[in-house]
């Protein structure tokens, strides 16, 4: 397939309105949508074909709100690391959507998967973890054409999150994903509407 400036100008689109989202509203998500976001993670890249993300869809309200106090304990603490006006901004900012967005999703990576038999992975282990994140990174994409969004919740103990929720001791959190639509629309990153970070440019040298 040859691809077009259709297909082009279609992939950034989604790239421009893919934003980590943190408001959302709690409409559901169609069990069919949920099916073709995982037929889209199986097309993700991964080392030597690992496959190594596991995914926990955590409906259960007990195990959310001891996601949401992890989550609280961690951010109060995650706080401490700044002062003054910093730490103003800081407290300010909405870093989750955990109490609104209608799908939880905590993603693993298996540390030792019989698949790919090593592949790749001898001098670089952490190519499995980044097989993970690049199978998020084709989910987000996947949710922003189904005209969803994602926030990624990265203010967690892993250690607490993995015991909450019963994970197998190979098995390490490398993201736990908000799902659902988005309060608003907007192509502006939070973070830039609340003045915390611009953007800066991808740094590429030549040598």
């Amino acid at each position: 397939m040859k691809l077009t400036q259709t297909h082009r100008q279609a992939l950034q689109d989604i790239l421009t309105w893919r934003r980590d989202v943190r408001h959302f509203r709690n409409d559901p998500v169609a069990p069919e949508v949920l099916v073709r976001l995982r037929t889209a993670m199986d097309s993700a890249p991964s080392v030597g074909n690992s496959r190594p993300w596991r995914i926990l869809q955590i409906e259960d309200t007990a195990l959310r709100a001891r996601i949401i106090a992890n989550f609280e304990e961690s951010n109060a603490e995650a706080a401490q690391l700044y002062s003054g006006s910093d730490q103003q901004a800081y407290l300010a900012l909405k870093l989750a959507g955990l109490r609104d967005a209608p799908v939880h999703l905590a993603v693993f990576t298996d540390t030792a998967p019989n698949e790919g038999k090593g592949l790749g992975r001898q001098s670089m282990p952490e190519m499995l973890s980044y097989s993970t994140a690049m199978a998020i990174h084709t989910l987000w994409l996947a949710a922003r054409a189904e005209n969803l969004g994602v926030g990624w919740v990265s203010i967690l103990d892993p250690d607490d999150v993995c015991a909450t929720l019963g994970a197998p001791p190979e098995w390490s959190l490398t993201g736990y994903l908000c799902l659902g639509y988005a309060e608003a629309e907007s192509d502006t990153p939070l973070l830039h509407q609340t003045g915390w970070q611009e953007d800066t440019a991808t740094q590429w040298i030549i040598r």
